[in-house]
């Protein structure tokens, strides 16, 4: 097989397993409805139960991404894998919260897989493809909106315990094709006399904070808001769970497939321009998201007047659809900052990187609930988002924009760290 052939292979068989990694991390979301209701939790409780899994996915994300630097992608992948096949299984035998809480921090290893294939996959291609390649593998993000898909049916069908036995066997035979059709290759490892001390040293560099901070947005906002969603429609439009599930995978679905894009897009025009759009395409989405349903009476000259001001189901959902998209973008233009600036180091940037994401995933849907239990506002949670999306526009402008020229005829020559980056999108267009 040739080497080119070889990557490609590589890159798919990586794709498909991490698409059901995160079918499987995203698996509360779904699930984490009807035991809600079988075992009373309120926002907070339910929120905790969803991100178990997350938090488990991101704090092993760094030292997955060293080790897959020194002893390769295909064996560190094919071990997480296996690990988590009798995590998946164990948890249709929970009965009480706290076995949930347990066993799903066994689950949550799965979300350590981006930080694996992240790198494994990036190494078989060149420089100049490596931001689609990466978002080819990163699409399997869509495993959210497959989650959406899949479980509803089974928690209708046969009750919410036949979705982990299902989900284990899905993973059991994913980890079978990835071994048959994945390869290694030497050359791709990381010296042998690298330590940990020497590759976390990546931690006191700036601008790893600083893509951090992005990652959590994107990233962390995706698996959150993946995580919400479902509950989200069901209490704010009185939804049934599998048209919940449908109309959050429009969220979901273009938040993962479309990464790919970003990719191209990150390639193409650059990391900076086309996280900078994302960042105001965001802004503005959960700017409108957060508006909660509201009902004012004015004094008008024939008497009191009430009035209601919200978004309706299709507005609400369209709004989802391009915060997704953005997410997507976003979620490749990091990785590209990434290829870009630390191209031997690849694997343990994009754990820290991704740990932050992670982490982001995990502390969101619990801030989701303590909001909504405090307040009672649902939209609550796009309020929390469109703040820390200002973090990010705020930090983005000090560091990176005033220095630069983002739109205008010169865009295409400004330089980050001596670097001549291609044209805006805007110039290009």
């Amino acid at each position: 097989m040739s080497k080119k052939s070889q990557a490609l292979a590589v890159l798919m068989v990586s794709t498909l397993a991490f698409t059901v990694c995160f079918m499987v991390w995203m698996m509360f979301g779904v699930i984490g409805i009807p035991i809600k209701k079988t075992l009373g939790l309120n926002a907070t409780e339910f929120g905790l139960l969803t991100a178990m899994p997350v938090l488990t996915g991101s704090l092993i994300r760094v030292p997955l991404g060293i080790w897959t630097d020194k002893y390769g992608g295909r064996i560190v992948m094919a071990l997480l894998m296996a690990l988590t096949v009798p995590a998946i299984w164990l948890m249709s035998y929970a009965t009480a919260y706290w076995h949930f809480l347990v066993i799903g921090l066994f689950v949550g290893l799965a979300g350590g897989s981006f930080s694996v294939g992240t790198p494994y996959v990036a190494r078989w291609f060149p420089k100049n493809r490596q931001g689609f390649a990466m978002g080819v593998y990163g699409a399997g993000n869509s495993g959210a909106a497959v989650n959406k898909f899949i479980a509803p049916a089974l928690v209708v069908a046969f009750g919410w315990a036949m979705v982990p036995q299902v989900y284990a066997a899905v993973m059991l035979g994913t980890l079978l094709l990835f071994w048959m059709f994945s390869a290694s290759d030497p050359a791709h490892l990381v010296p042998s006399h690298t330590r940990f001390s020497d590759q976390l040293r990546a931690l006191k560099d700036p601008k790893v904070i600083k893509y951090c901070q992005y990652y959590s947005i994107v990233f962390g906002g995706y698996v959150a808001l993946s995580l919400w969603m479902v509950q989200y429609y069901i209490g704010e439009f009185g939804l049934d769970i599998r048209t919940a599930a449908l109309l959050a995978a429009c969220f979901s679905l273009p938040g993962g497939v479309l990464r790919a894009v970003g990719g191209w897009l990150s390639d193409k025009y650059g990391a900076h321009s086309v996280t900078w759009w994302v960042m105001w395409v965001s802004w503005i989405c959960l700017f409108l998201l957060s508006y909660p349903q509201t009902d004012f009476t004015i004094a008008t000259i024939s008497g009191p007047k009430t009035f209601h001001l919200g978004l309706n189901i299709y507005a609400f959902t369209g709004l989802m659809f391009l915060l997704g998209i953005a997410f997507a973008f976003g979620k490749a233009s990091v990785f590209k900052y990434i290829a870009d600036d630390y191209p031997e180091n690849i694997g343990t940037i994009s754990g820290i990187v991704g740990l932050a994401g992670g982490l982001g995933g995990f502390v969101l849907p619990i801030m989701f609930g303590v909001l909504v239990d405090l307040t009672g506002i649902r939209s609550s949670a796009f309020m929390l988002m469109y703040g820390v999306v200002w973090v990010s526009l705020i930090w983005m402008y000090w560091t990176e924009v005033r220095s630069t020229e983002v739109m205008g005829q010169r865009a295409h020559a400004f330089s980050l760290d001596g670097r001549t980056t291609p044209p805006t999108l805007q110039e290009s267009s």
